[in-house]
């Protein structure tokens, strides 16, 4: 489906007086600003074969509705169901660079944006780090360039999975992508777009997620839980950490399913083995087998 054809399904956007832009930074899909009668949109357009990454786009549309009533989702306008084209309000916000999200006010404030949505509506869907990394596994064994050791990097996160199941915990809604591009600051709050992957998941996921993400250290994970939680509790930084490795497993394995199906000029390779190699380097932390002892603590 092309971007006019889009454009002439949703009405009172017909005529001359339709602008667009393509919007950068986007690897699986194609996203667009539309500037219409004043007001501005996006327009995402699905890529190929979004199912096998674990994708369900009715479920992306119905969990950015809900976030969206916690204000930090972008307000959706249009849903086209049968090609799966999300169409939403343009926010009109700045992103960030590394280093100033990982300032301790801007993490702060990413913390009370995490907490509101958390704390909202529930999202379809369940999403679980290590059942991921399973099932991309099943799906690009036999065709992507899995590292040697593919077989003891996931025995390691069955056990990290197993240390972070020892304390049930409720589910709620989760975001389960936090990347850089995926944050704008409107002035008043961090927004976040983008929640294809959003489902009812564990917070310590986004927590690691965007920690692992962003690249914070000791001290800025501390700064993180403390304006989430209250407090940094022994337990909540182990999860966080065992977090931050089944993230980096996982967005490794993403990279080898998109080597697998994926049509577009990108390296996919290197950016799996990045994230492959960050995991192995956190499993050589000496801290480990304490974090996975202190998983298993009640908060």
């Amino acid at each position: 489906m092309t971007l006019q054809d889009v454009i002439a399904r949703i009405p009172g956007w017909t005529g001359t007086g339709v602008v667009t832009s393509e919007l950068g930074g986007g690897i699986t899909n194609l996203n667009y600003r539309v500037d219409v009668g004043g007001e501005s949109f996006v327009i995402r357009i699905p890529g190929k074969d979004c199912e096998l990454l674990g994708i369900d786009r009715h479920r992306e549309y119905a969990c950015t509705l809900a976030a969206s009533r916690s204000g930090v989702a972008p307000e959706v306008v249009q849903f086209l169901e049968a090609e799966g084209v999300l169409v939403t309000r343009f926010i009109a916000g700045r992103g960030m660079s590394p280093d100033e999200i990982r300032q301790a006010p801007v993490l702060r404030r990413v913390a009370a944006s995490l907490r509101r949505f958390h704390s909202g509506a529930p999202f379809p869907g369940i999403f679980s780090a290590f059942e991921t990394v399973l099932e991309y596994l099943q799906i690009c064994r036999a065709a992507a360039p899995l590292p040697a050791r593919i077989d003891w990097m996931a025995d390691q996160a069955a056990a990290i999975h197993q240390a972070m199941q020892a304390v049930p915990r409720p589910r709620c809604p989760c975001h389960n992508d936090l990347l850089l591009a995926n944050f704008l600051d409107d002035g008043e709050l961090i927004r976040i777009i983008d929640w294809e992957y959003a489902a009812m998941g564990d917070p310590y996921f986004d927590l690691g997620n965007f920690a692992v993400h962003q690249g914070l250290d000791d001290n800025q994970e501390m700064i993180m839980l403390e304006a989430y939680f209250g407090q940094a509790r022994t337990p909540d930084l182990a999860r966080l950490k065992l977090m931050k490795m089944l993230s980096d497993l996982r967005e490794a394995m993403w990279g080898m399913v998109q080597v697998t199906i994926s049509e577009l000029d990108y390296d996919f390779v290197a950016y799996g083995q990045k994230h492959f190699d960050r995991y192995v380097q956190q499993l050589q932390d000496p801290r480990l087998s304490r974090w996975l002892a202190d998983a298993g603590r009640a908060s």
